[in-house]
Formats: structure tokens, C-alpha cells, sequence
């Protein structure tokens, strides 16, 4: 059995394997196909898929909604498991937290707008904290520029990290997630529940992240902002923060519909369809 995620290193393994007459699978993390799984997708067994099946161009018969496997750590988040990762992040029940996240390399026009914007928002709310995950190549130039903006009271509730394998805790403690639309990420947070404000990309090719974002919008699951409208205007970001850190039911309303999204045994069935496939005759 042959899995494909989509990498254009499956376009030869595919080949190979329907030469040598062996099934394989393609899986979709995005609503986009990928070139990839376009290329080898009419031999393949079953089209596996993130979202919806319908809005595939795959035989129907042959596509499954599964989702996309995440880590285990990634949980609805109740009312004791927020608690739990607030007393872990050691952040008190009457703060607020608001974790920015551009993905594992950072994103450069969020984090601009974050440095423009975060003296005011630090300021209107007192008891405001935030976590802002840069990338390591950002992780000095970020420092530097906060440092600038924000007087010592100021930094002290500002946490700028690199990188963390503890996103899970970081997203299940905050109020507002500030996120790019990649699909794993958005995959993570439908299960825990969480409001995100979501800016996609604008650069990818395919235009992946900008179709994710525009399926959440038509749903109501998230608020999203236009990557070139933030760069003009960072303040849009401050303004749509704000107005969600004073309204909880929103909040809580944004993150029910995310959950319509979630899948939580996305692994798990995906593995079973898999032994399935491979064992039929």
C-alpha cells in the first residue's frame, strides 16, 4: 500500500506502484487538490479528504471525508483543561491571553502589525497577556523591536518564543487565537474550540491557506483579515482583537462553529481505511 500526501515525490512512487499493480491512497490536507494527487488521482483506490467531500473533483464513490490526523494533544477544550494550561503557563483566571502564531517560520506581515499595534492594545487592556510565536530567523530582530515600542511594565506581559512543541497548551489556555489558515493548524484548533482570527497567506502557491480561510468565513467559525489589508492598515487587527476581548459570547460563538470543522479520530480512521484497502483482494 501506498499513501500519498500530496508531495511531488509521490508522482514517481505512484507510478511505480500502479506498474507493479500496488493500491495506493491519496489524502488532501487543503479544499485545493494538489497538483500531485491531480496527476496520480485516477488510479488511485481512494481519495481521502479534509473537508467536505463535495467540493472535490474526485469520483464521489471514491472520496471520504476523514479530516486531518493531529497530535493527540489536541483536545475540546472544557473548562478544566483551560484551567490546567493556565495554571501550567502560570496565567491567572481574571487575564486575558491572545497567542499569535504565523506558523513554524513566523509571519512576517503579522508580526509588523504586532509591533505597531501592541502598545495600544497592552494598554487598553490591563490585564492583557500575549504569547507570539516568530520564527527562529525573527526571534532577535522581534525582541528588538518590542523592546522599542513597549515600556517595562508593557513587556513583562509579552512572551515572544522562536518556536514551541507546546502549541496545544498555549491555544488551550488563550481567548483568541491570531493564526495564518494552514490547514493543520486550523485542523488543531477546530478540535480544541478556540476563536481565531485567521490571515491567510497570500503567497502560497495554489492559494490554499486563502480558500481555507474562505470556507471558515462563509461559516461564521472564524474572523478572517486580508494579508494586504493588514499591511496597510495593521489597525484592523487591533480593532477586531479588541472587539472580541470585550465580548466573551462572541468568542465562545466563534469557537463553536470552528468545532463544526473538527474531526477527532482523523488518524485513527484514516489508518483503519488504509489496512482495509490493503487487505482487500
Amino acid at each position: 500500500m501506498v499513501f500519498s500526501r500530496g508531495g511531488y515525490v509521490s508522482v514517481p512512487v505512484a507510478f511505480g506502484a500502479k506498474l507493479n499493480g500496488v493500491k495506493y491512497i491519496t489524502h488532501d490536507s487543503d479544499p485545493i487538490p494538489s497538483l500531485t494527487n491531480k496527476i496520480i488521482g485516477r488510479w488511485a483506490s481512494l481519495h481521502l479528504v479534509a473537508q467536505s467531500k463535495d467540493i472535490y473533483p474526485y469520483p464521489q464513490a471514491k472520496t471520504i471525508s476523514t479530516g486531518i490526523p493531529v497530535s493527540r494533544s489536541f483536545v475540546a477544550v472544557t473548562k478544566k483543561i483551560r484551567e490546567e494550561c493556565r495554571q501550567k503557563l502560570n496565567i491567572s483566571k481574571t487575564e486575558k491571553l491572545v497567542f499569535v502564531i504565523g506558523g513554524g517560520l513566523g509571519a512576517k506581515s503579522i508580526n509588523e502589525a504586532l509591533y505597531d499595534i501592541l502598545p495600544n492594545l497592552l494598554g487598553e487592556f490591563k490585564n492583557l497577556k500575549v504569547v507570539h510565536i516568530v520564527g527562529h530567523k525573527n526571534e532577535s530582530h522581534s525582541k528588538a523591536a518590542y523592546d522599542e515600542v513597549l515600556n517595562e511594565e508593557q513587556r513583562k506581559r509579552l512572551k515572544v518564543l522562536a518556536f514551541t512543541d507546546k502549541v496545544y497548551m498555549y491555544s488551550g489556555a488563550a481567548d483568541l487565537v491570531v493564526t495564518r489558515a494552514g490547514a493543520t493548524n486550523l485542523a488543531e484548533f477546530a478540535i480544541q474550540g478556540v476563536a481565531c482570527i485567521v490571515i491567510p497567506s497570500t503567497f502560497l502557491v495554489g492559494g490554499h491557506q486563502l480558500k481555507n480561510a474562505q470556507i471558515l468565513k462563509e461559516k461564521h467559525a472564524a474572523i478572517v483579515i486580508d494579508d494586504k489589508e493588514l499591511a496597510e492598515n495593521p489597525h484592523v487587527l487591533a480593532k477586531e482583537i479588541s472587539t472580541l476581548l470585550k465580548n466573551p459570547r462572541r468568542l465562545a460563538d466563534l469557537g463553536k462553529e470552528l468545532t463544526a470543522f473538527a474531526h477527532n479520530n482523523a488518524g485513527q480512521e484514516i489508518a483503519e481505511i488504509i489496512i482495509k484497502v490493503a487487505e482487500a483482494k
